[in-house]
């Protein structure tokens, strides 16, 4: 079960043992138990070939077997493994924190301190739109292109049936542009966000507040002259 985690490298034998060693999670593991691991809980070989792509792979310097029979990885691939480790832990550890600030900027939105952004956002927000975008996923959104300077902001979203959505900001021509259904039949004509720009507002602030501060204020300040639309 563990192994569905990982797409399993058939072609390339270094790939394929730093893709067994990234399920192990151990420096080193006898010839038996490691056999035993390829075949029958990974379901990557079989025994017999497994026993032989771990003899190839001591041959080859890949892996390496001490005086006790045990294998480990080869310095290089312990070193390749040790940076992916890094860079998972450390992706982890800035989507806890990612997570953190979300929460509490939906607090912040959801009563008690306020900020001034707090404030600005919830004037586009309906009632029951807050709980909505905390449901949204941070990897829903894929932003293609951000520039404040020239006031363009593009990002696709990932709807619930498996489609993504549009979504546009457009300071030059003073408009918003996003195409899912409850924004479009809804939201749009009353000149209010959606969970969908809810959520991506949120997550622009992440990135950099006072640029996002600023294009609230804007949308707010003239909001007569602006278009929201799909």
């Amino acid at each position: 079960m563990i192994s569905m985690i990982f797409d399993v490298p058939q072609k390339n034998a270094s790939e394929l043992v730093i893709h067994i060693w990234k399920i192990i999670d151990l420096p080193s593991i006898s010839m038996d138990d490691l056999i035993y691991k390829i075949s029958f809980e990974y379901f990557i070989l079989s025994p017999e070939k497994a026993e032989e792509f771990i003899s190839r792979s001591i041959n080859n310097g890949i892996l390496k077997k001490d005086k006790d029979n045990y294998i480990s990885l080869s310095n290089i691939l312990a070193q390749k493994l040790k940076k992916w480790q890094d860079g998972m832990r450390n992706d982890i550890i800035n989507k806890i924190n990612s997570s953190r600030k979300m929460d509490l900027a939906m607090k912040e939105l959801e009563g008690g301190k306020r900020s001034d952004f707090s404030t600005l956002l919830k004037s586009f927000l309906d009632k029951g739109t807050i709980n909505r975008a905390a449901a949204i996923s941070d990897n829903a959104f894929q932003l293609s292109h951000i520039d404040y300077e020239k006031g363009l902001i593009k990002a696709k979203v990932a709807g619930a049936k498996e489609e993504f959505y549009n979504i546009e900001i457009n300071t030059g021509l003073r408009k918003i542009a996003h195409n899912c259904h409850d924004f479009e039949t809804n939201r749009a004509h009353n000149k209010k966000f959606c969970k969908h720009l809810a959520k991506f507002f949120l997550l622009l602030k992440e990135k950099n507040a006072k640029s996002i501060g600023n294009l609230l204020k804007e949308i707010t300040l003239n909001i007569n002259d602006w278009e929201f639309s799909s």
